[in-house]
């Protein structure tokens, strides 16, 4: 089903739907799976879980890093522009924080140390968590008050939580962690998700004319500015990613997963939804 020539309203409605739903309960198993075998629904970042983060600049290959801190509970090592090395460890007990700076500056003496204690990532870990649930719900209770109309409305919500699922199950998989920049990059996912479904429901709800016009017109607009914004998502991933620019890299990755997501949700799964309720409800023109 290529989205550059897809015809919203080729396919019956409870076909449209039946994908994304499926895929909706995979992504809500794989969570739920890490939640319970972790505490986690994803992999957290030092943010959330504790830790050290050690910069660098040197020569010395990621094997030598990996040997010369073998003692420590190295995470991982990653590499940027100018021999940068980025160095991660899990969380220590003071007396191995203080023997990991330590060795360290011996070695490395221009090295930046940042460490994050297992309390604080967990206090920053529930904080989050707080954040996400108090947008979803600020943003359904708007969408609600916008249309006040309980299809609609839940097709809208269903549609956003579906991007925010499937892109953290996604995220699971390809190993992107979860941290204070990605779960930013989750929450911007909830407003362009609200933007397409409501100028879609807008335009199909509130305009005149014949439905199947609504929903084509609706398609091409919202596809031309979802493919704009994932062209220009897609450059900052490849000029971060290739800078060794970390956060602003898995920023960007995050943000062209759900956007791939999110084309899936409103033109397959809400469109399905809204195409029902409209014939359900006698609103052909």
């Amino acid at each position: 089903m290529g989205f550059v020539t897809y015809d919203v309203n080729k396919y019956p409605p409870k076909q449209m739907v039946v994908i994304p739903l499926v895929l909706l309960l995979l992504a809500l198993g794989l969570l739920t799976f890490n939640w319970l075998s972790t505490g986690m629904p994803l992999t957290p970042g030092i943010d959330f879980a504790g830790g050290t983060a050690v910069t660098v600049i040197t020569d010395d290959s990621i094997d030598e890093i990996k040997e010369y801190f073998a003692g420590f509970p190295l995470t991982d090592v990653g590499e940027g522009l100018d021999g940068g090395k980025y160095v991660r460890f899990g969380p220590m007990d003071d007396d191995q924080a203080q023997a990991l700076n330590e060795k360290v500056l011996e070695r490395y003496p221009d090295a930046k140390i940042d460490q994050i204690g297992e309390a604080f990532g967990s206090t920053l870990q529930q904080q989050a968590f707080i954040a996400l649930i108090f947008s979803f719900i600020g943003m359904a209770f708007v969408v609600f008050i916008a249309f006040r109309n309980l299809v609609p409305s839940v097709a809208v919500v269903i549609s956003a939580f579906s991007d925010i699922a499937i892109t953290a199950a996604i995220m699971s998989l390809i190993g992107i962690p979860l941290t204070l920049s990605t779960t930013a990059a989750l929450l911007m996912l909830i407003g362009y998700s609200v933007d397409s479904d409501i100028l879609l429901t807008t335009r199909v709800l509130k305009r005149q004319g014949k439905t199947e016009d609504k929903f084509a017109g609706a398609y091409r607009t919202g596809i031309i500015m979802t493919t704009t914004t994932m062209a220009a998502v897609a450059a900052m991933f490849a000029v971060t990613a290739f800078g060794g620019v970390e956060v602003i890299a898995q920023i960007s990755a995050v943000l062209l997963v759900g956007l791939f997501v999110d084309l899936m949700n409103t033109w397959v799964l809400n469109v399905g939804i809204l195409r029902a309720y409209v014939t359900r409800n006698g609103r052909h023109a």
